[in-house]
Parts: C-alpha cells; sequence; structure tokens
C-alpha cells in the first residue's frame, strides 16, 4: 500500500509535464500538425520515462491501436450515418422540429438530446451520432457554435463520467463492491443540475467567448465535401458562416434526393443503435453472465455492431427510400470518410500519447502522492482520479486507476457512501480535458477551433464538470 517514492516517480512526473509542453508548442507555436506534435511527444515522453528504447516505439503503438482499433472503426460508421442523415434531409427534419419554440429553449433541447442519447453511448459515439445534428442547427440558426455545441457535449460528458452501464463507473463499482442500482440512482441525481450549469448556463459565456459559427470536420461531414473545403480554408476562427459557407443555409438536403424522410422514420434509424445498446446495457446490471440469451444481447449491444445497423438502415431510410441510387449511395459513403481521415490519426495519435505516459510510470507516481496524504475515500478518490486524468488524458484509466487506489479504504462503507465515493472518482477523472485526450482532438476537429479556443471552451466546461460534480456528491454525501 504505502510504496516508497522513488527517484524514477520524480523523474516521470518532470518528463510527463515535458512531454505536454512540447505538444502544446508545437501546434501553438510551430503550427506542427496534431498528429505529428503528439506522436513526437509521445515518443520524448516514452525514452525519457526510462521505458526500454526498443518498446518506446511499441508502447506508442499499442496506444494508438487500442484507440483506433475500436474508435476509428466508430468514427467511420458514425460519419456515414451523419453524411446520409445530413444529405437526405433527415437532419434537416430533427432540427426543424428542435427549432419550433422559442431559440432560447434550443441549447436546453440539445443538452436533454445529449442527455438522451449519452445513456447507453460511449462518449465518442454520441458525438459523432449528434456533431451533424448540433452543426445543422447552428448553421440554420445562425448563432455561435459554442452556444448549442456545449450544451450536447456536456450532456454527453456528465453521463461518460457518472452513470453505469459507461465503463468507467461500471468498472469502479466492480473494484470497490458499489450498488449498480444506487449507484445510477445517485448519478442520475447529481447530473441533472451538473448538465444544466456546465451546459446550457456556461454555453452563454462560452459563445461569447468563442463567437464562431458551423466549422470544422463537423461541418464537413454534415454538409459535404464541396462545402468542407470553404468552411476549412476560412481557419478555424474564421466565421464559417460567411462567404461560400453561406451556401448551405435552409436546407442541407442532397438534390438528388427526391424525398425527405419522415421525421418517425428519422428517429427510428438514429434511435436504433441506442436501442440496441440499451437492451445490452439492461442485460449487464439485470442478467446472469451465465444465461442463455447473454452472448446474442452483448453481441448485439455491441457499439461497432448497433452503428453498422443503423448504417445498413439508414441506407434505407435515407438512401434509397429518398431517392437515391445505389452508386450514388456508394459515393456518399466514401465521400463522408474523407473529412474525418485527419480527426482518426490525431485520435490515434492521442492514444498514443496516453499509453506511454501509463507504461512510463506516471500513474503510479501520483497514486503515490495521493496515498501519503492521508485524506477521506470521498475526498482522495476524486484528487487522485483529476491527477491521473491531467496525466494521462484517459477518464477511464483515471477510474480505473483511482479505484484501485482507495479500494482499501473503502471498505466497511455503506451502500450509499460506496456509491458517492464511485460518483467522486467519476467526477475526477473529467477534470481539464488538454492535449492528452482524444476526446479533446475529436472536439477540436469536429467543431473547428484552434488549441486555445478548445482550451477555453471544453477544457473549461469539463471542469466545471468536475468540480460541481463533486461539490453535488459531497453535498449528498451530508445527508445518507
Amino acid at each position: 500500500m504505502h510504496q516508497p517514492w522513488t527517484g524514477h516517480d520524480t523523474q516521470v512526473l518532470v518528463v510527463a509535464a515535458i512531454g505536454i509542453a512540447i505538444v502544446v508548442l508545437l501546434i501553438v507555436w510551430v503550427k506542427m500538425h496534431a498528429f505529428l506534435a503528439l506522436s513526437i511527444g509521445a515518443l520524448f515522453v516514452g525514452i525519457a520515462s526510462g521505458i526500454a528504447l526498443d518498446k518506446v516505439t511499441t508502447s506508442y503503438e499499442n496506444g494508438v491501436g487500442g484507440v483506433l482499433g475500436y474508435v476509428g472503426v466508430l468514427i467511420a460508421l458514425g460519419a456515414m450515418l451523419g453524411k446520409l442523415l445530413a444529405d437526405s434531409g433527415g437532419a434537416d427534419k430533427i432540427v426543424d422540429t428542435l427549432l419550433h419554440g422559442r431559440p432560447a429553449t434550443l441549447p436546453w433541447k440539445m443538452a436533454l438530446i445529449a442527455g438522451i442519447i449519452g445513456i447507453p453511448m460511449f462518449f465518442e459515439i454520441g458525438l459523432v451520432l449528434l456533431i451533424p445534428v448540433v452543426m445543422l442547427a447552428v448553421h440554420r440558426s445562425k448563432g455561435p457554435a459554442m452556444r448549442l455545441g456545449i450544451p450536447a457535449l456536456a450532456g454527453l460528458s456528465v453521463l461518460h463520467g457518472f452513470i453505469p452501464p459507461h465503463p468507467g463507473p461500471l468498472a469502479a463499482i466492480g473494484i470497490l463492491h458499489a450498488n449498480v442500482g444506487v449507484t445510477l440512482a445517485f448519478g442520475l441525481l447529481i447530473a441533472v443540475p451538473t448538465v444544466i450549469i456546465a451546459g446550457p448556463l456556461f454555453g452563454r459565456l462560452a459563445a461569447r467567448i468563442v463567437p464562431i459559427g458551423a466549422a470544422g470536420a463537423g461541418l464537413a461531414v454534415t454538409v459535404g465535401a464541396g462545402d468542407s473545403q470553404s468552411a476549412r480554408s476560412q481557419g478555424p476562427g474564421a466565421k464559417a458562416a460567411g462567404s461560400r459557407g453561406e451556401a448551405p443555409v435552409g436546407k442541407a438536403q442532397d438534390p438528388q434526393a427526391t424525398r425527405s424522410p419522415s421525421f418517425a422514420w428519422t428517429l427510428v434509424t438514429l434511435l436504433s443503435p441506442l436501442v440496441l445498446m440499451l437492451i445490452k446495457a439492461g442485460a449487464d446490471i439485470w442478467m446472469d453472465k451465465s444465461a442463455a440469451l447473454r452472448p446474442l444481447l452483448d453481441f448485439i449491444g455491441d457499439p461497432v455492431f448497433a452503428l453498422l445497423v443503423a448504417v445498413l438502415l439508414a441506407m434505407v431510410t435515407f438512401g434509397t427510400r429518398v431517392g437515391f441510387s445505389a452508386s450514388t449511395l456508394t459515393k456518399k459513403i466514401g465521400e463522408s470518410l474523407l473529412p474525418i481521415v485527419g480527426v482518426m490519426l490525431i485520435v490515434g495519435a492521442g492514444g498514443g500519447f496516453k499509453q506511454v505516459l501509463v507504461d512510463g510510470g506516471t500513474g503510479t507516481a501520483i497514486a503515490k502522492i495521493a496515498v501519503a496524504a492521508s485524506l477521506s475515500a470521498l475526498v482522495l478518490g476524486w484528487i487522485i482520479a483529476v491527477l491521473i486524468r491531467l496525466a494521462t488524458g484517459s477518464a477511464t484509466v483515471a477510474t480505473v486507476t483511482a479505484a484501485g487506489i482507495i479500494a482499501p479504504l473503502a471498505t466497511g462503507l455503506s451502500p450509499a457512501q460506496l456509491a458517492l465515493v464511485v460518483l467522486a472518482i467519476g467526477a475526477g477523472s473529467l477534470f481539464f480535458s488538454h492535449v492528452n485526450d482524444a476526446g479533446f482532438w475529436l472536439v477540436k476537429e469536429y467543431f473547428g477551433l484552434t488549441v486555445g479556443q478548445t482550451i477555453k471552451t471544453w477544457s473549461v466546461m469539463e471542469t466545471i464538470i468536475s468540480v460541481v460534480g463533486f461539490g453535488f456528491t459531497v453535498l449528498l454525501s451530508v445527508f445518507v
């Protein structure tokens, strides 16, 4: 439990800080592509942390493969679904429905939709499904992107950190032997006010700090490759609704489409992966692992299968049913992948950077500092998760590591207190996402932001979620 502090622990903490600084400097000052900057930073951290020279690139490659082997497939499937949703006029249907009523309610509706989508989905999947809807709503309402983007991101992120069946909370529940039902109930209690504060309320401020329109890979996926060039040429800081970017405003529907999908079929197509994943989530919580149906439910509820089904369904509901020929569909699916190639490489490099930090021993060094401080399980869980999140960039790694470290301190706590410890760790795992987090690069590229703008909006929003969520957890601990 109390392992002695070593010189290597000091070394890896200094190296981690220098590695993160190198990545930021290369991107911001040298204007280097983020993929190259992250790769250089990762190799520096690996060598300077003392990983054997012949193992440094292996560690980096494992990190890249670990992220892209899963997230890469999901980004690709999500982009296909997003492209068909936009070109068929399905996104228009959703936005038309959303834009009914007072414009002031739009950010709240975004947060609600993100919350519903976020319950069964990983953050990355929810993001790739939501981006076309957010971008089109921004384009059509002619408002700042952050006013709608931040509420959507907050809804997804809060659920990723607090609510089972997300991998982090489920892992912490398992390690600490907490009760899933109690954690889910408390998690929802904490999630609602946290989303309100970090989403629609902070979104107003974020829209003033970074007043940009629709831009980036998200716009490219939504309005098509032709318009994406104009969006990109204006630069991430430019008003993307200007010059040629004005073209898609009004309707994003492709002229080849002879009909629009109905609102009902649009919802069925978009919700099909959610329903399949919710079935699996229910099986995870309520069904015994040895049950005969369990392997089938696990298979159909896997995000890769669920999104593949949604894409195949979309090829009918957003494809042949609206008048697209088979060759047009094939062309559109090919086009949907062009804007996300850069995003996928950057996300992969972020995974590689995270892995060399983990393999170098940064997490272990942080754990030693936290244990020596002798704090309560609730506070210690949050602090350890915060420090590991800052060092490794992974909310799931932060949650699992922090839960493992404080498990001995949590023995003897009541089910209610154990659930609160899980939620405190979940809150800590979301603190200040930056350059070593795949989510940071996804948001940056999808919204067409600079690194600085991403920190001012996304990173600050994540910190608000972490601090507010932890505050509500502590408040709840007074009453249970």
